[in-house]
């Protein structure tokens, strides 16, 4: 069973919708069964099976992958 990537983001902007995990540029080898993650019903989900984040997003301001941020990161 894979461990959550509770560290990781994916910006989607609508005109990608519906959007699935793993996505097409995800690596093989750590791949999962395909899941649609409902950004409809909310900005931001997490993939259930490897924990990516998903937000929706007007258009895109930073590349995939890219470190999420954690209230321990924000406090000084």
């Amino acid at each position: 069973m894979q461990q959550p990537n509770s560290q990781t983001f994916v910006e989607v902007t609508s005109d990608e919708l519906p959007i699935h995990c793993p996505t097409p540029d995800s690596s093989l080898w750590n791949s999962h069964p395909r899941v649609f993650i409902p950004l409809h019903e909310s900005p931001e989900a997490r993939c259930s099976y490897c924990g990516t984040v998903y937000r929706l997003v007007k258009e895109k301001t930073a590349v995939a992958n890219q470190p999420v941020e954690t209230e321990t990161q924000n406090q000084p």
